[in-house]
């Protein structure tokens, strides 16, 4: 089967632009990479790192997923972490022909991002797939 990173990334994606409550906070500011512009408050996929860790290097796809919520504040930002947590907590995400799917939120940290006066809220999570 291929690889299940694009599957969970489309499921969530459209769990995230149906949710109210992220919508009130960032409106149609989600993102799968950084925009040109600078566009606040939005929420962008950051890294995302793939593994097997079936018992014999197949079967089962852990994908560690960052997501960056930007704001020229940090309570928004933080904010917009915490819709985030919110819209994938107990989150059923239809993956078609993929195995049951497991998602757990890991950390979320915030900062100032250096050379500029924007908050930026990292929020980790942990999926695991069965191929």
């Amino acid at each position: 089967m291929s690889d299940p990173v694009n599957a969970v990334l489309t499921a969530i994606h459209a769990r995230l632009t149906a949710d109210a409550d992220l919508q009130g906070l960032v409106g149609a500011s989600i993102f799968d990479r950084r925009p040109e512009a600078r566009i606040l408050p939005c929420l962008v996929t950051g890294a995302v790192e793939t593994r097997q860790i079936g018992a014999d290097g197949g079967g089962v796809s852990e994908i560690l997923l960052t997501y960056e919520a930007w704001a020229s504040g940090r309570r928004a930002a933080e904010a917009i972490a915490a819709a985030l947590r919110a819209a994938l907590s107990q989150a059923d995400l239809s993956l078609g022909a993929r195995g049951p799917v497991s998602l757990d939120h890991r950390r979320t940290s915030s900062r100032r991002a250096a050379k500029s006066a924007y908050f930026l809220a990292e929020t980790q999570f942990r999926v695991v797939v069965e191929d």
